[in-house]
């Protein structure tokens, strides 16, 4: 990053491809946009590490609402996913570690769309939303998932592999992954995996205690992504929202 919370020119240049044009399509009839592409994600930045309200942004980005119609529009395109892609095309993927995090649900998070897939859940320490994240060798974020934070995180395990072509991987996961219908997937997807067996388990299995080290890379990249206020506690009433936050702070992350 240059100024705090902007992309360099360097940085930008890696990514800038992917967003639609702020200009008419040759042919097309509209007026160009009044704030470049460059100008509108580094006000998106600005929330993200802040965790500011909206109408908080500093004027020197543009209107707040011009900004938020962007994030929404980039959104709904799948522009944040696009472009996480797009840096991960050379993924390390030997060692892939699997792991989730929970993040505190604010006050202003509630209401919006009230559906029973909503990703809050009430525990001990109040409302939560899990973020699940597959890495790759290199700690670059490759894969994400959401769901309620009273929700075991075997259940989300299968969905979230998935979304990753794991033949030839290696699957590093702690024992919440160890269930049997995990690691048969892993299995029947030519994978392999590097998960501790419960200390009760009456057949326990052989554990590469070096690989297994290799999963502190999924903490780590959890540490970097609650620099970001607006990660670190949720204030988004909309899944959608949240994740779309979660993946402009990934995409900082892979950019530095």
């Amino acid at each position: 990053m240059g100024q705090r919370h902007e992309l360099t020119q360097q940085e930008w240049e890696r990514n800038r491809n992917m967003y639609p044009s702020e200009h008419p399509m040759e042919g097309k009839r509209g007026r160009p946009a009044k704030y470049d592409n460059r100008g509108i994600m580094n006000g998106i930045l600005w929330i993200a590490r802040n965790g500011a309200p909206w109408r908080e942004l500093p004027e020197r980005y543009g209107k707040w609402q011009a900004v938020y119609a962007r994030f929404r529009k980039w959104k709904q395109l799948e522009i944040f996913a696009d472009i996480i892609a797009s840096l991960c095309t050379d993924a390390d993927m030997e060692n892939l570690s699997i792991d989730s995090t929970s993040c505190k649900v604010h006050q202003s998070a509630n209401g919006g769309e009230k559906t029973k897939n909503k990703a809050v859940g009430i525990s001990k320490g109040g409302r939560n939303t899990k973020i699940h994240v597959i890495v790759d060798g290199l700690g670059n974020p490759i894969s994400f998932l959401l769901s309620a934070g009273n929700e075991h995180d075997s259940k989300h395990a299968i969905p979230l592999l998935k979304q990753v072509e794991v033949k030839g991987s290696n699957i590093l996961g702690d024992r919440a992954y160890n269930a049997k219908e995990i690691r048969d997937y892993i299995i029947a997807h030519q994978a392999s995996y590097t998960i501790p067996p419960k200390k009760n388990n009456p057949n326990p299995w052989t554990l590469d205690s070096h690989t297994y080290k290799e999963r502190h890379l999924v903490e780590c990249f959890f540490q970097k992504l609650k620099w970001f206020r607006r990660v670190f506690t949720r204030y988004d009433k909309l899944d959608s929202s949240f994740l779309a936050f979660v993946m402009v702070a990934a995409i900082a992350i892979l950019l530095i």
